[in-house]
């Protein structure tokens, strides 16, 4: 038996640490070399670092979340090869040392093929284990580029490159040559459009959570037809509820009451009264939600936004709901959520107003349906009706702006639904106690 450590590998030219994101392995699993063991997030790019050995995973070193220093050890490996042996294998294939590399060597490829893999034609990521594979295979980015993935974002991974090779047609596949008509949709959706750069531009790269956001809007869009309704609501009764209540709020439970648990209750009762808004789509079946999970948009401090969810959100009382808020919106922007607080959303709610926003067309947070911005709430003369007639009060008013999937939400059903939501917030009783 020997221990050989596992070290950080080198991800780039001018990259000096990583982040380790997951731990794919625990201590004690069997692992097998090239076998994916972490992931690993950098500045630039996300990767799953693989084993140079086979053994067990005897210790690891380093926690998920921490920034490593590339050539650091970040795990302990027993293998059952002597360490001799295991550093000097005897007449290796070329295959065998294009798996045992590690994740970063870069492997001579003949009659062109490094070169032909230096760039992948689409944004589409490719660790470099798989990258090596396709190499030794002769694969063609070309031809690497429709390979089916199963890994995160359908990245490809070692497993499905080589079920590729091992169903891969005598020869490989050589691309195929579209027509006009058929080429000019895929350029569209593969080939950016051209940037023009001077010195006077600084160039910003994406970190990773822009690039995630980035990449489910774009894929929101294009799953689902939108549809925005506007709604005004006079909320004037609870602003001057709340002005009643927040101080001695804040006494007795330590934290602030906002308008935005208000306006998450006034969304529940609205979703019982019109449940097919709680719905989320898979294929040609409308799927029926039984629990009410409501999403809430929070903006972090570096400008990124996240959705932490309230689970069962009918089950809370306005007490529960604001202490819920305020304890999501607090770790979320502390970097603490868990990954939990972020699945099962059913609904969600953006409170755009927080922006100084009067309304907004949000984008639908997949596999859901609807999504409701809540405007700024802001004085304004209005006609009300009185005992003695008609008048012009000033009222405080605030626009709901709910966008909604047309594939299975109509224009009526989307429209009645945030109405019911505003008649809910009109009729709000001063009276309650909280």
């Amino acid at each position: 038996m020997a221990i050989v450590e596992m070290v950080m590998p080198k991800m780039g030219e001018s990259i000096m640490e990583g982040t380790v994101l997951t731990w794919l392995k625990q201590e004690g699993d069997h692992i097998e070399a090239d076998e994916s063991v972490l992931e690993v997030a950098t500045d630039k790019v996300d990767t799953e670092v693989p084993a140079i050995h086979a053994g067990i995973l005897k210790e690891i070193l380093v926690k998920e979340g921490d920034v490593v220093p590339v050539g650091a050890p970040i795990a302990r490996i027993e293998t059952e090869a002597s360490a001799g042996t295991s550093a000097a294998p005897s007449a290796p294939s070329p295959k065998a040392e294009a798996s045992s590399a590690p994740a970063t060597q870069a492997i001579p490829a003949s009659n062109g093929q490094a070169a032909v893999l230096e760039k992948p034609q689409s944004a589409r990521f490719y660790s470099p284990l798989v990258m090596n594979i396709a190499r030794t295979e002769g694969i063609a980015m070309a031809e690497l580029e429709r390979v089916s993935g199963t890994g995160s974002e359908g990245r490809v991974t070692k497993k499905d490159i080589l079920d590729y090779v091992k169903n891969r047609p005598q020869g490989g596949v050589a691309a195929p040559t579209p027509s006009p008509v058929a080429s000019a949709p895929a350029q569209r959706v593969t080939q950016p459009m051209p940037v023009s750069i001077s010195g006077e531009d600084e160039i910003i790269e994406m970190d990773r959570m822009r690039k995630m956001i980035a990449e489910r809007m774009v894929d929101s869009k294009r799953i689902s037809p939108h549809v925005t309704s506007f709604v005004e609501a006079d909320v004037s009764t609870i602003v001057s509820w709340r002005n009643k209540v927040k101080n001695s709020f804040m006494e007795r439970e330590g934290e602030p009451i906002t308008f935005t648990p208000i306006f998450i209750e006034a969304v529940v009762k609205a979703i019982k009264d019109y449940p097919m808004i709680n719905v989320q789509v898979d294929g040609t079946r409308i799927i029926k939600k039984r629990n009410i999970n409501v999403g809430l948009a929070v903006a972090l401090p570096s400008g990124n936004l996240i959705v932490p969810v309230i689970h069962n959100a009918d089950q809370y009382n306005l007490t529960g709901l604001t202490k819920k808020v305020n304890d999501l919106a607090k770790r979320a922007r502390e970097n603490k959520l868990t990954p939990d607080d972020l699945q099962g959303g059913t609904f969600t709610v953006s409170n755009v107003g927080s922006f100084g926003n009067m309304m907004g067309t949000p984008i639908i947070m997949q596999p859901q349906v609807a999504i409701l911005a809540l405007g700024a709430v802001v004085k304004k003369p209005a006609v009300i009706e009185t005992p003695a007639g008609d008048a012009i009060a000033i009222r405080h008013k605030m626009f709901l702006s709910h966008s909604y999937d047309h594939r299975v939400v109509d224009g009526s059903l989307g429209g009645m639904f945030v109405r019911r939501v505003a008649d809910y917030l009109e009729k709000f009783d001063i009276k309650q106690s909280i």
